[in-house]
């Protein structure tokens, strides 16, 4: 019988598989021990003094009034914004004052919610400092509990329905990422830790949970664990040479300038090398993945590919990647700085000071670094899975392995004698000749010509 061409490709040695774990294992033990040592100590309770109690209601009634008149404004200075004026009635649904009802002025001003009758809101209630007794109520937004608790249960049904039990790994990823998040990452940079460490230790242990978590603990998963870890840390150094090279401080946002009057203790620049890191992590894991699948595919489909067919077949599906990755990363960031965007076309300094200026550098910054390290995810984890594809391969399949036996020669066909042999007429049948067969060297059967 002849060589079957369409045969899978051999799995992973289990020489190769020691060697992954051998990489992995001692990786992954690293990463836990640092997210142990970088653990936030500080377990204090943030003072919640000064805050306002927010209680639940549902608008019962709306009144809308005219507005008093208000003192003119001089021109070129900036003035109050206007807007409805009245009172609205609200049913109170949780503190001590559930179930009654208190009025409360109609919602004006910049970003103010606009309330109809129906609406749930929040309501915050004031007390008069001069007489504790004395209190008032106001709207403070909309609930958007219903609202958000229906569009993610869409969102997952939406996964679990296209991905099936890979789509439920994916969610139970998404929550180990978050949780990740919110007990590591977020409260370790609030106590004073190092933004920069707890990024990179936080993206690391993200990327074995979710990784292993979501594709199965395979060669292939281990390749674009070891692509993405690597990447991770390129992309760290990278943004700690531009940060430096560009002298960004970290105040280039509001946000980072009113974080740095509640806690003094932060790191705002080492909190935006944080946020290009993990920022990264989920445009990385995207691509080495898909590089690791590409290269196992192709090695699937054709067995007889070398590793360096295999590697230049799958960088050209990574360079196609990465084409429309770049554009998604300055996309993203874009979107996200969108009000950024459109207050410099209020700006009347020339485009040379605002590209340079340090609230748009700090967005350069991110972009060029992140795209930096996307673009060596590919060859690093095609390299990987080209190397541990083809690992331990024999020869090719047509060739017969070196010590078995040799293949039995086949006769030669004479092919001219077997034409005249079929053309020739029988028994006087002169009816249109069959097609002629010839013998066909990869099976034991005949093949019409």
């Amino acid at each position: 019988m002849g060589a079957d061409h369409t045969r899978p490709a051999p799995s992973t040695p289990r020489r190769v598989r020691r060697i992954l774990v051998a990489t992995v294992v001692p990786l992954f033990v690293i990463t836990v021990i640092a997210a142990l040592v970088l653990w936030p100590q500080d377990t204090r309770e943030p003072d919640g003094g000064g805050d306002v109690p927010r209680y639940h209601g549902t608008v019962t009634r709306v009144v809308n009034e005219p507005c008093p008149p208000t003192p003119e404004v001089p021109e070129g200075a900036p003035g109050v914004a206007g807007g409805p004026c009245g009172t609205v009635t609200v049913k109170v649904e949780q503190g001590p004052d559930a179930g009654k009802q208190v009025e409360t002025p109609m919602p004006s001003g910049p970003g103010a919610p606009t309330v109809a009758v129906h609406d749930e809101i929040v309501l915050v209630k004031l007390s008069d400092p001069a007489d504790p007794t004395a209190s008032s109520w106001n709207i403070a937004e909309h609930q958007r509990g219903k609202p958000l608790v229906w569009l993610v249960a869409l969102f997952a049904a939406a996964i679990v329905a296209f991905g099936r039990l890979r789509g439920l790994a994916a969610l139970a990823g998404l929550a180990a990422s978050f949780a990740i998040l919110l007990a590591f990452v977020v409260p370790g940079i609030s106590a004073g830790g190092s933004p920069l460490l707890i990024a990179i230790t936080g993206s690391a242990l993200i990327m074995f949970v979710v990784l292993y978590l979501t594709h199965g603990v395979t060669a292939q998963t281990s390749v674009a664990v070891l692509g993405t870890l690597g990447s991770l840390v390129l992309t760290g150094i990278l943004g700690t040479l531009a940060t430096a090279a560009t002298h960004l401080t970290g105040y280039g946002s509001e946000e980072a300038t009113t974080l740095s009057m509640y806690q003094r203790d932060v790191d705002l620049h080492g909190l935006l090398l944080a946020g290009i890191i993990i920022g990264s992590l989920g445009v990385l894991d995207d691509v080495t993945v898909t590089q690791a699948a590409t290269v196992t595919e192709l090695a699937h489909a054709n067995p007889g590919l070398s590793r360096l067919q295999l590697y230049r077949a799958a960088t050209r599906v990574g360079r196609a990647h990465i084409a429309s990755t770049v554009n998604t990363i300055v996309l993203a960031y874009a979107g996200a700085s969108l009000p950024l965007l459109l207050l410099l076309t209020a700006d009347s300094r020339p485009v040379s000071q605002i590209l340079t200026s340090e609230f748009l550098a700090q967005e350069i910054v991110r972009s060029a670094v992140a795209t930096l390290g996307l673009v060596a995810a590919v060859p690093l984890t095609t390299g990987l899975a080209a190397l541990v594809t083809t690992a331990g391969r024999g020869p090719a399949p047509d060739s017969a392995p070196p010590d078995g036996p040799a293949p039995t020669p086949r006769p030669p066909v004479d092919r001219a004698a077997a034409l005249e042999a079929l053309s020739a007429p029988r028994h006087g049948r002169t009816s249109t000749p069959a097609p002629a067969r010839w013998p066909d060297p990869e099976r034991n059967t005949d093949t019409a010509w």
